[in-house]
């Protein structure tokens, strides 16, 4: 295949990634400032902790409702006009939490931010593996790293806006940033039309001769799914049970409980944009295995630290392994031989959502009988287990992009 150079001029190329950059910033910043404002949200509509749990229950389900028709939608549509208008929707997604004056209209709100939030997941990973394609270079761990540093700036300045400006100048001054960030991107995205020369050669090589447009067969693509599930449990078990686990299981003082996610969220975000030039070096499948082999031994001194210094070390380590496991599958995923891209993505991103929010519920039962700390070696194990298979797992290439063609 002839080099995407020749064909495009740089200058074109790099607007396209930073666009794309752009929409993964945009949907973590987004992501972030929602963070902060729950408990303003949960005094304002004087609901408890159980309503809340239904509500963001909601959302996980608008989510993934989201991403299997924001799937077809970018098969039939292309991503990007799916991106523009999915991120177009998602910018006033706080401004309407914010004006909501009941339970029932806040439940609609939460749903429109689930909904938006999963199909322009879908569209800017699609999108991304086109860029990516056309650049003919790993970029898809940093395009994560956009979305984890949105998150990290988000949450560390959605409490002091909310502060300073109220909860309604806070969302005013959040959607308005979002707005402007997308805007600057809508003109540089990148037409899919470049992915189908990629896409057509991967399935003739797999002997697949006839693509649906619907779900694909080959169990590869799911097991994939399986594997993406597995890698984002253990990130929502951080998000949603290491403050809990570092105030009543090793006694640090409330206003430290939520250095663990910090320590976890900076060295992911900090690691992802290193992600790139390792894969291009090594390969995903080493990069796999690797990060995964990482993310387990943070885990595992995470799980039985005896103070909460060594808990946050151990997340530390955790989020430097984790950061790059993700890319590699979605990756991987828009890759893959004989299914859309946009299907693919679709396919692991429902699988990841599950993982990031639903099996984190399931851990308060087993830590009424044992402990959170047996659930992190537990999760340690597991992603070593996870480093494993990435031995076997399908389609990961062993070489870069470019050393492959």
């Amino acid at each position: 295949m002839t080099s995407a150079e020749t064909v495009l001029p740089v200058s074109i190329l790099r607007r396209a990634q930073w666009a794309v950059n752009a929409a993964f910033f945009a949907n973590g910043f987004v992501v972030g400032h929602w963070a902060p404002k729950i408990p303003v949200l949960v005094e304002r509509l004087g609901i408890s902790e159980s309503v809340l749990g239904q509500m963001i229950i909601l959302f996980g389900l608008g989510a993934l409702i989201a991403l299997v028709v924001g799937a077809w939608m970018v098969t039939r549509f292309g991503s990007v006009m799916i991106v523009r208008w999915t991120s177009l929707m998602l910018a006033p997604s706080l401004l309407l939490l914010t004006l909501t004056p009941t339970v029932f209209t806040t439940c609609l709100a939460m749903l429109w931010l689930g909904v938006f939030l999963g199909a322009m997941d879908n569209a800017m990973n699609a999108n991304g593996v086109v860029v990516e394609v056309a650049l003919e270079r790993p970029v898809m761990s940093s395009y994560h790293g956009f979305w984890s540093l949105g998150g990290v700036i988000g949450g560390l300045t959605g409490g002091a806006l909310i502060v300073w400006f109220g909860e309604l100048g806070h969302s005013v001054i959040v959607s308005l940033i979002v707005l402007a960030v997308i805007l600057w991107a809508w003109p540089n995205y990148m037409s899919d039309q470049h992915m189908d020369a990629e896409f057509e050669a991967n399935a003739k090589a797999a002997g697949v001769e006839n693509v649906s447009r619907g779900m694909p067969k080959s169990i590869g693509i799911y097991v994939l799914g399986v594997v993406t599930m597995l890698s984002f449990a253990p990130e929502g078990t951080i998000i949603d049970w290491s403050a809990l686990y570092l105030k009543d299981e090793l006694g640090a003082p409330l206003i430290v409980s939520g250095y663990a996610v910090a320590a976890f969220s900076a060295t992911m975000a900090m690691m992802r944009f290193f992600g790139d030039s390792l894969r291009g070096r090594f390969g995903d499948r080493t990069t796999f295995i690797v990060s995964a082999i990482i993310a387990g031994i943070g885990l595992f001194i995470g799980g039985i630290a005896n103070t909460f210094y060594l808990a946050c070390f151990g997340f530390l380590i955790s989020g430097l392994g984790m950061a790059n496991v993700v890319p590699v599958l979605f990756s991987t995923a828009g890759r893959y031989p004989g299914v859309r891209p946009s299907i693919g993505i679709a396919i692991i991103t429902a699988f990841g959502y599950g993982g990031l929010l639903f099996i984190p519920a399931l851990v308060g039962f087993i830590a009424e009988t044992y402990s959170i700390a047996v659930i992190y070696v537990g999760w340690a194990f597991i992603v070593g287990a996870i480093a494993l298979l990435g031995f076997v797992l399908p389609n990961l290439r062993s070489k870069s992009s470019t050393e492959n063609r």
